[in-house]
């Protein structure tokens, strides 16, 4: 779920962070450039790990500030396909149900991907029908699911007032199997 990427970056430090130490001035940009962004195909970067190199300190004619070239490790989040996650449902649509892991809300499970024979109730929350016993599927509650596919889609050029936000990382997973779904179900 959690991984190191190793990134060489050329930075540029404005004059006013260079009565800081390099080091903390350096991790301060790191941090604005990268913490909390998705990168694709790497995920999405939870922390910096550590800073391995630190190289130049040129001033370019003209700019006034110092250009370093920097290599560093973050700490990314991306689950690997077949990994079994413990999140939260967050949402119930027609579509399925959309689940967070705390700090990552776009994960979807599409009602094909649901236990099945499954329905959804008129007050939109879906129920599993297991032996003429119906197990819910209500908001806020802990489910296992199994990751199916990480996308990472493009950005759109245009975006309409109406539409959902976009998401830069979409994890696809299923709750059909053993073990899976909500936690509640498995006790005992």
């Amino acid at each position: 779920m959690f991984c190191l990427s190793k990134i060489e970056q050329t930075l540029s430090l404005s004059p006013q962070l260079l009565d800081l130490p390099l080091v903390n001035a350096i991790k301060g940009e790191v941090e604005k450039m990268f913490l909390d962004k998705v990168i694709p195909n790497l995920g999405l970067c939870i922390s910096i790990y550590d800073i391995h190199a630190i190289n130049g300190g040129f001033i370019i004619p003209g700019e006034g500030s110092p250009t370093y070239e920097v290599i560093f490790r973050l700490i990314m989040f991306r689950p690997f396909v077949g990994e079994i996650l413990s999140g939260n449902i967050l949402e119930s649509t027609n579509d399925g149900l959309r689940l967070s892991l705390g700090f990552f809300h776009d994960i979807y499970v599409p009602v094909s991907q649901l236990p099945q024979p499954c329905k959804r109730r008129d007050d939109g929350i879906w129920l599993w029908d297991y032996n003429s016993y119906e197990f819910t599927m209500d908001l806020n509650e802990e489910v296992l699911f199994e990751v199916l596919s990480i996308n990472y889609p493009p950005v759109p050029v245009k975006q309409d007032a109406n539409s959902k936000q976009f998401a830069p990382m979409v994890v696809v997973g299923r709750m059909q199997g053993d073990g899976l779904g909500v936690i509640s179900w498995w006790e005992d």
